[in-house]
């Protein structure tokens, strides 16, 4: 059995691997979390030590795909999900905030996608086979085919093809971040009904919903003069951030390549509180910059994507009315 290094690290190549493409790689993880319900303990790492825990739980009910997730550091919360539907509850405050979010039950969470042609932007080559969480996975690396998206490896776990570890890598094979279930249970006794009830149950806690009227870019002014190869247009909404100011608040432009997401926010300039100059940061995988558009707005860029994407989006970004 050979074995293949990739950014310093031995894989053993299984025998007879069984090739797949990336949509097959994709069709096999998305459809993974509903193959039967489970339970673990998921751990993120960043390249700069940052760490975060949760526990999560999840099931599906015919159409209805189920999630709990509480969070084990930081600020203690618990986000349920029912399909897109999101419901924050914050303990110490008492507080749930309603939300949705146009996901999959992938690790990190994808928007699903239609319209990208995913294996035109990635290539996937299956390096072998390790155990995670006590399960053998399949490893599987994305390659990306040019500069504006990281590559990524998957561990699929074997027999349902739930991702079970996720790398995000930089241009030089550098591990960004790296989230994996540290225990997973796929025969646990979670429930899709009983996770429903749990998520409904907001009596003692004060409900926040803010306005979120979905629409488009163009139909707000705003346009990419130039497409940015393999993103798409996912969604598109405007949030308002106070009941004040539901005819203005925030814009949230999703764009996704069927992997990789961008986010662009758009808001009011406003001189006293937003800086003068841009503003870059980046936390693991994630990037953000953030700047003046003319003539008077403020864009903010996120994206698990390398800042040379997010520069693009903004540079193409342009007011039409």
């Amino acid at each position: 059995m050979a074995a293949l290094f990739v950014a310093g690290m031995p894989l053993a190549i299984a025998e007879g691997p069984m090739e797949r493409g990336v949509e097959q790689w994709m069709e096999r993880m998305h459809g993974a979390p509903c193959t039967r319900p489970y339970a673990g303990t998921f751990v993120v790492l960043s390249a700069s030590g940052a760490m975060a825990s949760s526990r999560i739980w999840q099931a599906c009910d015919g159409q209805r795909q189920l999630e709990r997730v509480e969070a084990l550091s930081g600020t203690p919360r618990t986000v349920f999900r029912r399909n897109d539907e999101v419901r924050t509850f914050w303990p110490q405050s008492h507080v749930v905030r309603v939300d949705r979010r146009e996901v999959s039950g992938l690790f990190p969470s994808v928007p699903v996608v239609t319209g990208a042609a995913i294996s035109q932007f990635y290539a996937a080559r299956l390096l072998g086979q390790e155990r995670v969480a006590g399960r053998v996975a399949d490893v599987v690396w994305f390659k990306p085919q040019d500069s504006l998206r990281f590559g990524y490896r998957f561990w699929s776990e074997k027999d349902t093809g739930l991702v079970v570890k996720l790398q995000t890598l930089d241009a030089e094979g550098r591990v960004l971040e790296q989230s994996a279930f540290s225990e997973l249970d796929l025969n646990a006794p979670v429930r899709a009904d009983q996770l429903s009830r749990q998520m409904d149950a907001t009596a003692g806690y004060k409900v926040v919903a803010p306005s979120v009227v979905k629409t488009t870019a163009q139909d707000e002014g705003w346009t990419l003069r130039q497409s940015i190869a393999g993103f798409v247009p996912v969604s598109c909404h405007r949030r308002a951030v106070s009941a004040a100011d539901e005819a203005t608040g925030v814009l949230q432009c999703l764009y996704s390549d069927g992997l990789a997401s961008v986010s662009l926010f758009l808001e009011t300039f406003d001189a006293r509180r937003h800086p003068a100059q841009p503003q870059v940061s980046s936390m693991g995988a994630t990037q953000m910059i953030a700047q003046r558009v003319p003539p008077d707005a403020w864009l903010t860029a996120v994206g698990e994507v390398p800042l040379q994407t997010l520069r693009l989006f903004a540079g193409q970004l342009e007011r039409t009315r």
